[in-house]
C-alpha cells in the first residue's frame, strides 16, 4: 500500500518538465523561454531574449540550458540511476494530505446548507464526528495530524459557547429547509423518541441525574434525549432533558416547540408504547393532534382483551376496534410471533436455571418483564406458572396502535412501520458517531455537543439518501472509509509554484469520485 502511494507520486512528479523553447512573435522576431510543463500545461518561468540572429539564438539556447542545470538549485536527474530518481523526486514533495473526506462530506454539507455557518472549527468538528468520532482533545491530535489543523482544546470550548448561544437555532432551521425540500413540503407526519446519554462521572447536578438508563448504565447520571424526524429518518429537532425526567413528559414540549416555529397547521405524530400515556393522549387531542401510539394491548380491559383475542387474526391480517372516539388497531405477524415465543422462552430458561439454584425467593414475584410467569408453590417454593405461561402464548405475533388519525388504517400500520428509523438515528448516533459517552460538565457545552452531532447524523442521512439515490452498492461508513484513503499531494516546482496533484490507486476510489464528481472536481 506504501509502496504504491510513493510509485504514483513518481510518476507524476516525473510529468515535471524544465526545457527550452524558441517561440515566434506576431513581428516574426523569436525569444527564447524557459519553461516548466506539468500534465501537459507550460508556464512560463524565464525569457532568456530575442532575436532573428541564428548565432545570438545559439547563445540564447546554451544559456537557457545552463540557467536550467543550476536554476534554484534544481538538480539534473540521471534515469540510469533509480535510487537517484527517486531522491530527486522526493525532494520535491512538500506534503501530502489526505482530502477524501473533506471532499465528499464537505460537498454534503454545503448542498444541506451549513456552510452559511461561517466559523470553519464548525464543519472540522462535525467531518471529525462522522470520520474519526472521539473526544475533543483527541479531535484536536486527529486534525493536526491528518489535516494540518492546528487548535486547541480550549479554542474548541470556546467555539462550542458560541455554537450554543448564536447558532443552535440556525442549525436545526438548515436541517428543516433542507428537509422540506427533500420531501417536496412533505412534513406533516413526525415521528418521536426518547434515549438516555450517560456520563463518565459519580455526582449528580441540576441536569445529569440518575435515573432509567436505556443504555444499563443505571449507577451513572444521565440526560434525556428527545429526537423528532420526518419520514425516512430525517432529523427535524431536539431537546435535552434531565436524566430523571419521564419519556412520556418529554414528547409534548418537543412536538409543540417544532409546530410553533415553523408556523405548521396539522401534525400525524407517531411514537411508540414507551410514550402511550392518559394524560398524553389526553393533551394531545386537546391540542388539535393527530397521532399513532403503540398500545399496550395486554393492559387494556377485560372487555377488549376478549375482542382482540376473537379476532383470530392470520399472517398480515389487520383489524379495527372502536374505543370512543379512538380506534384500537390490531395487526398478526407470523414473524412477531415467532420473535414473542423466542424471546419468552429465553426468559423462562433463564428464570428455570435461578429456580435450580435456589436464587428465586418472594421478592422475585412480581410484574417486571418474565418474572409475571413465576408463582408461589406451597408455602416457600417458587415455581413456574404454567397456566400463566400458556394465557400469554394467545397474545404471540399480536401488535396493537392506538390511534385518532384520518388516516385509513392501511396507511397508519405503514407509518408506525417507518418508526425504525428513529431507533436507527439513536443506533447510529450512539455507536457510528459516538455521541456518548459525554465527557462535558457545563449544560451549554453538552447541548453543543449535541448539536455537533444532530448536523453530523443530518450529514450522514443526506449522503445515504444519494449513494441510495445513485444505486451506490456502497454504505455510508464504506464511502467514508474509502474517502481516507484519498489523498493530495504537493510539489514544489523549479520556480517555487506549488503543484498539487489529486492520488487515485485503486478502482474503489475512482468509484467513489464517479459517484461524486462535483465533490472532487
Amino acid at each position: 500500500m506504501l509502496r504504491g502511494f510513493w510509485v504514483t507520486q513518481l510518476r507524476f512528479l516525473l510529468l515535471l518538465r524544465v526545457f527550452v523553447r524558441k517561440k515566434k512573435n506576431k513581428s516574426g522576431v523569436i525569444s527564447v523561454q524557459v519553461i516548466t510543463k506539468v500534465n501537459g500545461k507550460s508556464k512560463l518561468v524565464k525569457t532568456l531574449g530575442s532575436s532573428n540572429d541564428p548565432g545570438r539564438l545559439e547563445e540564447l539556447v546554451e544559456t537557457g540550458y545552463h540557467y536550467i542545470k543550476k536554476y534554484k538549485g534544481q538538480q539534473v536527474m540521471d534515469f540510469s540511476d533509480t535510487k537517484s530518481v527517486y531522491k530527486s523526486v522526493f525532494s520535491s514533495i512538500s506534503s501530502h494530505t489526505e482530502i477524501g473526506t473533506e471532499a465528499l462530506l464537505g460537498g454534503i454539507f454545503n448542498e444541506i446548507g451549513f456552510h452559511k455557518i461561517k466559523d470553519s472549527l464548525f464543519k472540522y468538528l462535525v467531518y471529525s464526528r462522522l470520520i474519526q468520532p472521539v473526544s475533543k482533545l483527541k479531535t484536536t491530535e486527529y486534525l493536526f495530524l491528518y489535516k494540518e489543523i492546528e487548535i486547541t482544546t480550549q479554542q474548541i470550548y470556546r467555539y462550542l459557547d458560541k455554537l450554543h448561544s448564536t447558532q443552535k437555532e440556525l442549525v436545526q432551521q438548515i436541517s428543516y429547509e433542507h428537509t422540506r425540500k427533500i420531501l417536496k413540503n412533505d412534513i406533516r407526519v413526525v415521528f418521536y423518541d426518547v434515549t438516555t446519554l450517560y456520563f463518565e462521572i459519580d455526582q449528580e447536578d441540576e441536569l445529569r441525574k440518575t435515573g432509567f438508563s436505556k443504555e444499563g448504565k443505571h449507577q451513572n447520571p444521565q440526560i434525556v434525549l428527545g429526537l423528532l424526524v420526518s419520514k425516512h429518518g430525517y432529523p427535524l429537532a431536539y431537546e435535552i432533558f434531565e436524566g430523571n425526567k419521564f419519556e412520556g413528559h418529554t414528547m409534548l414540549p418537543v412536538i409543540d416547540a417544532f409546530k410553533e416555529k415553523y408556523n405548521l397547521e396539522q401534525l400525524v405524530v407517531i411514537a411508540d408504547s414507551g410514550l402511550l400515556s392518559k394524560s398524553n393522549v389526553e393533551t394531545l387531542q386537546e391540542k388539535g393532534y393527530e397521532f399513532v401510539l403503540g398500545a399496550r394491548i395486554k393492559n387494556e380491559t377485560h372487555r377488549v382483551k376478549e375482542k382482540i383475542l376473537a379476532l383470530d387474526l392470520r399472517h398480515g391480517q389487520s383489524a379495527v376496534i372502536r374505543k370512543g372516539n379512538l380506534k384500537l388497531i390490531i395487526t398478526y405477524s407470523d414473524d412477531r410471533a415467532k420473535k414473542d415465543r423466542y424471546n419468552r422462552e429465553k426468559g423462562l430458561r433463564k428464570l428455570e436455571k435461578q429456580i435450580q439454584r435456589g436464587r428465586l425467593t418472594k421478592a422475585n414475584i412480581n410484574n417486571r418483564g418474565y418474572n409475571k410467569f413465576l408463582k408461589l408453590d406451597g408455602e416457600i417454593t417458587v415455581a413456574i406458572d404454567t397456566e400463566k405461561l400458556q394465557q400469554d402464548t394467545r397474545w404471540d405475533g399480536l401488535k396493537g396502535y392506538i390511534t385518532n388519525a384520518k388516516l385509513n388504517k392501511d396507511q397508519i400500520i405503514e407509518n408506525y412501520h417507518h418508526l425504525w428509523q428513529i431507533e436507527k438515528a439513536f443506533r447510529v448516533s450512539k455507536s457510528d458517531l459516538r455521541i456518548r459517552p459525554i465527557y462535558h460538565r457545563l449544560q451549554r457545552r453538552i447541548e453543543a455537543h449535541i448539536c455537533i452531532s444532530f448536523v453530523a447524523y443530518k450529514v450522514y442521512k443526506e449522503l445515504e439518501r444519494q449513494l441510495y439515490e445513485k444505486k451506490a452498492e456502497i454504505s455510508v461508513n464504506k464511502a467514508i472509509e474509502i474517502a481516507k484513503t484519498i489523498y493530495q499531494v504537493t510539489a514544489v516546482a523549479p520556480d517555487k509554484t506549488k503543484i498539487e496533484h489529486l492520488l487515485i490507486t485503486n478502482e474503489k476510489q475512482k468509484t467513489l469520485i464517479e459517484l461524486f464528481p462535483e465533490n472532487f472536481g
